[in-house]
């Protein structure tokens, strides 16, 4: 643990997956994987281009900046952010330039740590800007794909008030969550639509702010604490050896090869965009009954759920944790319930079974074969006698693997045997053929019960319905 005083800003880029079009132009506001398919001449700055705003991507940024008890302006207008570099077409983005009125001013959030203590993320801002393309940076030549050019992107600045990785992560995670639960975007790291820039500075207390170094487009929330932590431990080690003056103001990256940052320019001097007001949007007001039908109709969001989940369903905090953390998750979970599955079984399956897997093999929820009314049904042939649990898991781990209906795995040829009489007799034969073991256990060894147990699944090979099959052996053998 660090000796120095932390502290931590986020800018976190959210892109809008949710909208037909992109925020400026009619070109559509799509994942593809068809390079430069998505894209009109808006998009590419062609001369006498003329911007539209896209209005459902207005409704959604202010829904965001209602839920971060942001202050909403009476007017909004847009700026151009002059710069070049190959990824901007037009030569500027069109984005709103804080300290002036954004679509979302100060506000807060109130996050969870996983041993229920809570702490408060005050907000600088929000505002609403228009994606660069993407780069790929290939051995001896770059390439760009244009179809993210022009994309809805939702840039949330926190002031300078996280003091841990695990802190930034809380929060990061949690954002996300409500991007999905409001139908703002997929916010799929995968597809590249989250990504962070990260501010950290050290000092002796926490009276002042140290050197500011800012780490550019970290990609993943592992990246955000690994990178966090590495910073902070390459800084403390400097400031330990005396070397002060080479904890410098500088923009760096992360480089998850060599689990370190990089240095890529210093910034000594805020870079100078020349920001002024974009000519083809007027400045328009806000109509306040607007606002008002938008936050009266925000969905229910995840710390909601889990009051539920907690409330109503009698689920630990842990549990309702990882169902709300991810909103397909929690989707399944509640259809789920729909079906009539109960709540505390969905619970175990989706939390251990289901949510292992795609940890395991790096999937997303919609990528896995087994929908709501599949687990059902391997749920109720546990619960009518047909098959075991350990069946089941084997049942749906096949269902997974091989994307084929549980049903193809369930029939009368590898059906549990739950038949008293069946099991009876299988039960009376084995304790014929094993006169010692029966006398040893009735002498004190009843440890040998087991033995019993695991010589009638070795004859039924793992068919029997083990409750049955101790209760009857209970019943021959005390």
């Amino acid at each position: 643990m660090s000796k120095y005083y932390v502290t931590i800003g986020l800018e976190m880029h959210c892109e809008g997956s949710q909208t037909n079009s992109k925020v400026f132009s009619p070109a559509i506001n799509g994942y593809s994987d068809l390079a430069n398919s998505n894209v009109v001449a808006i998009d590419m700055g062609f001369p006498g281009i003329l911007p539209v705003v896209n209005k459902e991507a207005v409704r959604q940024a202010i829904m965001m900046a209602s839920v971060l008890h942001a202050r909403i302006p009476e007017y909004m207008y847009f700026e151009r952010k002059n710069y070049y570099y190959p990824d901007l077409p037009k030569g500027y983005q069109l984005t709103q330039n804080p300290p002036e009125e954004c679509v979302g001013n100060g506000g807060y959030i109130d996050i969870e740590r996983e041993d229920g203590t809570t702490f408060r993320v005050d907000i600088d801002n929000l505002h609403l800007e228009e994606d660069a393309a993407q780069m790929e940076h290939l051995y001896d030549t770059s390439i760009i794909n244009y179809n993210r050019a022009g994309v809805p992107l939702f840039e949330l600045v926190t002031t300078p008030c996280l003091h841990s990785a695990d802190d930034a992560v809380a929060f990061l995670e949690y954002v996300r969550a409500i991007y999905q639960y409001c139908n703002i975007s997929e916010a799929d790291s995968k597809k590249g639509q989250v990504r962070c820039d990260v501010n950290i500075s050290i000092s002796e207390d926490d009276k002042k702010l140290g050197t500011k170094v800012e780490i550019k487009n970290v990609n993943s929330f592992s990246g955000v604490r690994d990178a966090i932590n590495y910073e902070i431990k390459r800084q403390s080690s400097l400031k330990d050896q005396g070397r002060y003056e080479e904890v410098v103001q500088e923009t760096r990256r992360w480089d998850e090869e060599s689990g370190t940052t990089i240095t890529m320019r210093s910034k000594a001097d805020a870079l100078d965009y020349k920001y002024f007001v974009e000519p083809n949007i007027p400045k328009y007001k806000i109509d306040p009954k607007w606002i008002e039908d938008i936050q009266n109709n925000i969905p229910e969001l995840p710390y909601e759920r889990k009051e539920k989940y907690l409330n109503e369903l009698g689920l630990s905090s842990y549990d309702a944790t990882i169902l709300i953390k991810d909103k397909s998750i929690s989707d399944y979970f509640e259809e789920c319930l729909k079906l009539g599955i109960d709540a505390k079984e969905a619970t175990n399956w989706i939390t251990v079974n289901i949510v292992g897997y795609m940890n395991k093999n790096d999937l997303s929820l919609s990528e896995i074969f087994l929908t709501p009314n599949m687990l059902k049904f391997i749920l109720d042939n546990i619960n009518n006698g047909t098959i075991s649990s350990k069946q089941a898991k084997e049942v749906f781990f096949k269902v997974l693997e091989e994307k084929k209906e549980p049903s193809n795995y369930i029939s009368k040829e590898n059906a549990q045997i739950s038949d008293e009489n069946e099991l009876e007799n299988i039960i009376d034969t084995i304790l014929l053929n094993n006169p010692n073991q029966i006398e040893q256990y009735k002498s004190g060894k009843t440890n040998l019960f087991d033995f019993f147990v695991g010589q009638v699944m070795k004859e039924t090979r793992g068919k029997a319905n083990p409750i049955i099959t101790k209760e009857l052996l209970h019943k021959k053998l005390d």
